[in-house]
């Protein structure tokens, strides 16, 4: 499983765009191949930043998520609305609970 975060920082008059774009395509993301979970996080202390995690199958199917028409459409929509670069990076479980 790789897991997928991708903060981003948006002009906070730009938020409820970034808001309605999110819930318009989240059902769409969730139903990618691969894609096994979406949720989105907002920061405790900067109302303009949020972090979406994903967790995907593997890298594939994150690529091919990256390389999809709703893609396409959705990351040029969301760039628009950045007041700073996004950060972002994918891990996986190192497989220790305690």
């Amino acid at each position: 499983m790789l897991i997928r975060i991708v903060r981003m920082t948006f002009a906070p008059e730009h938020v409820p765009a970034f808001l309605a774009l999110f819930h318009a395509t989240k059902h769409h993301i969730r139903q990618q191949p691969g894609c096994q979970h979406l949720e989105l996080w907002q920061d405790a202390e900067s109302p303009n930043i949020y972090c979406t995690h994903s967790r995907w199958d593997d890298e594939a199917a994150l690529n091919g998520y990256r390389k999809s028409t709703l893609f396409g459409k959705v990351w040029p929509a969301t760039k628009k609305l950045f007041a700073a670069p996004p950060v972002a990076f994918s891990s996986t479980s190192a497989g220790v609970v305690e």
